[in-house]
């Protein structure tokens, strides 16, 4: 009996298995006409091409009886090709369905997945008439059964939060205690050696790097490389099969569900700015080949052409109601479907750029907040992109957190010992209230971090001067320049032991400082144990040695200090506040609640340009009602002098006394109680608490 397509329904985009069959829906406000591919179930063989036979408004729809889950399909979008108008629209280009929420088969770098065809001097003028079914993946009927609601959240206030960024694949490909099938993978991700580890460092949360299915760019592997990050998204539903273990798509909710009982929260990292399609001379996949008008920005009177504001050749086009509706159906599926706690979006940025340039209460952002699906979970910016006013740290509506990447830079400048970032420290060391402390937003908006996947590892800060990306087969023309990084002496690996000492002294103190900072943390995977990239700061392309976490070559004791950082910051309540510090005088005890101080026990000299010593008592903000407010009180202590150096302590009432709570230079026991004055050892943090006398041995 021949396959038809009956009327079916609008409501729901993308295809929804019923009682009868399934229902398919996809929206396109310019084509003229849509068919339903359907494929034997290898993929390999188109079964049936069917027109959807009913329009509403910009929703294609149908509904085809006896179809099953695991049934693959596409779509060919007819229309004007006319890209000078900004038109593409090619039958023979089979399309992703931009709501699938599974994907079988992989994309081929073939010249047919072109809407064009590449060798004609028109270029993307030109109409490409083959068929790109065979070259490209399909889209799959999911099963309803797989999307059961999850159970319950950690919901970690973000005041208590340390966030781990880490790979799928990265973290366990070379994790000698992960079984060797399941290393790469969502399941290997939450084994119980991973989530040991993370239980031991304190994280409450792990940000994975985008899972969205993605694809591998064409000149990537012309250099038989291949896309390792993943930020080239093709499908905003379908987690990446290339991450599937022996469960396949249930693994993933596998692993959400064991960071969950064990209290770590689940972030993905997610790329809403552009697509994998890149610009007019890249593959028509789907969005292009579907509306290519309306899912991106198009140069105004120039339609040919993309919007470029991502650096990656397009940009969704977020203000059109249908796909901003597309993106907002994404997050809710992560969320109620897959039990996704967050999302750090990619030069987020671009998604609050209006046609007036960019508006924290813009259309993106007026629909993130007001979704009651979304109002419980943690959002995250990263505040930039390429396009005009495009750095906007700060800039973000209150339910953000942000990453600071001036937090990274001054942090990395004070250490290297560059002049006047002493200075810059101070703000950062409080939670940039420079930046967030406005429109009732908390001290722990700012999302602080050493390093990041963009850019040198810890270890390779404090071992490389210059970026080393031979690799990556662009003559080392990629990636940062301005690293902020200082190799102690010798460029990379060296025997030297004075200059080993050295490294290891200056990653302990830039760990010490992030963890004693206020605002959110955010560790980069392997820095805990000294991971290294070989001077590599951009491997987005390495998936190999170069960007796995080398396990087995792992600092142990640098893995137990960071521990033990982990272990202060939550003992002390001053060290997270949610308010900012502003040295107001505190109701209870007329104190200031911040003081800045010279070794001397002054008030510090801020015009000195080479200050290097600085002191920071910290206690609970001024602001915070008294009934509320914990009697904690921590002395921070920077020497970033060569030299040792004496410091005059602040006094203390009486039952009352110092005791040292860290230090990177391990040259006394913690506990110990010290009086008066302390010798701080040179480029060393100290920390010390305010105590009971009587707890004091």
């Amino acid at each position: 009996m021949t396959q038809q397509a009956t009327s079916g329904s609008a409501a729901r985009l993308g295809a929804h298995v019923d009682g009868d069959g399934v229902n398919f829906a996809v929206f396109s406000a310019n084509a003229e006409r849509m068919e339903l591919c359907l494929f034997s179930p290898d993929g390999k063989r188109e079964t049936a091409r069917l027109t959807l036979p009913e329009r509403s408004g910009s929703i294609w729809h149908g509904h085809v009886a006896g179809l099953k889950p695991g049934t693959l399909y596409g779509y060919r979008a007819h229309g004007a090709y006319a890209p000078e108008r900004g038109h593409r629209f090619n039958p023979n280009k089979l399309l992703l369905d931009p709501y699938t929420r599974e994907m079988r088969g992989s994309l081929q770098n073939h010249a047919a997945t072109l809407g064009y065809a590449k060798s004609s001097s028109a270029i993307d003028l030109s109409f490409d008439t083959r068929d790109s079914a065979r070259y490209v993946p399909k889209s799959v009927v999911s099963d309803p059964g797989l999307f059961k609601p999850v159970g319950a959240r950690p919901c970690t206030p973000w005041e208590d939060t340390l966030i781990y960024e880490a790979h799928v694949k990265g973290l366990t490909a070379l994790h000698p205690q992960v079984t060797q099938k399941l290393r790469g993978t969502y399941e290997g991700l939450a084994s119980p050696a991973v989530i040991d580890h993370l239980h031991r460092l304190g994280v409450t949360a792990i940000e994975l790097l985008p899972v969205h299915a993605f694809v591998n760019d064409g000149f990537l592997l012309e250099k038989r490389l291949t896309n390792y990050w993943g930020y080239n998204t093709i499908g905003f539903f379908a987690p990446e099969p290339r991450y599937f273990g022996p469960e396949g798509f249930i693994g993933f909710r596998q692993m959400v569900r064991q960071f969950h009982d064990a209290g770590i929260e689940v972030i993905l990292d997610v790329v809403y700015n552009h697509t994998a399609e890149g610009d007019q001379r890249g593959p028509t996949l789907s969005f292009r080949g579907l509306d290519n008008a309306s899912y991106y920005r198009l140069v105004n009177g120039q339609p040919r052409y993309y919007v470029n504001d991502t650096g990656t050749g397009n940009t969704v086009n977020v203000s059109n109601p249908h796909v901003l509706r597309m993106v907002m159906d994404s997050l809710r599926f992560w969320v109620d479907c897959m039990g996704i706690d967050g999302f750090r979006f990619d030069l987020a940025t671009t998604l609050g750029r209006e046609d007036h340039g960019f508006d924290p209460r813009g259309g993106f952002f007026d629909a993130l907040r007001q979704d009651p699906v979304l109002a419980g979970v943690k959002l995250i910016a990263e505040p930039w992109d390429i396009g005009p006013g495009g750095y906007q740290l700060g800039g973000f509506p209150p339910e953000f957190g942000e990453w600071n990447d001036a937090y990274r830079d001054t942090l990395r400048r004070f250490w290297k010992g560059d002049a006047h970032s002493a200075q810059e420290l101070a703000a950062r060391l409080l939670g940039s209230a420079d930046a967030f402390d406005r429109m009732g937003r908390r001290a722990c908006s700012s999302v602080n971090f050493v390093a990041a996947h963009d850019g040198f590892t810890l270890a390779d800060i404090t071992a490389f001067a210059t970026r080393h990306n031979e690799a990556n087969g662009e003559d080392n023309r990629d990636g940062h320049n301005a690293n902020h990084s200082d190799n102690c002496g010798v460029e990379g690996p060296t025997d030297d032991p004075v200059i080993l000492v050295r490294r290891k002294r200056r990653q302990r103190n830039m760990l010490a400082t992030l963890f004693l900072s206020q605002g959110t943390p955010m560790l980069l995977a392997g820095d805990e144990f000294g991971n290294s990239q070989s001077g590599n700061n951009n491997a987005y392309c390495q998936d190999n040695e170069i960007a796995w976490l080398d396990w087995a070559s792992g600092d142990v004791e640098m893995t137990s200090f960071v521990a033990r950082l982990a272990a202060f910051r939550r003992a002390h309540p001053c060290l997270r506040q949610t308010r900012f510090l502003h040295a107001a005088a505190r109701p209870q005890d007329g104190l200031p609640d911040v003081e800045w101080l010279g070794f001397d026990g002054k008030p510090l000299n801020w015009r000195d340009p080479a200050l290097s010593a600085i002191c920071l008592l910290l206690r609970v903000s001024a602001d915070t009602p008294e009934h509320l407010a914990p009697d904690d009180c921590v002395y921070l202590i920077i020497n970033r002098a060569a030299q040792e150096a004496e410091v005059i302590l602040p006094p203390v009432s009486e039952g009352k006394s110092w005791v040292l709570g860290l230090d990177t230079s391990s040259t006394m026991p913690e506990d110990t109680s010290v009086q008066g004055r302390l010798a701080v050892c040179a480029e060393s943090v100290v920390a010390l608490v305010l105590a009971e006398s009587d707890r004091v041995s």
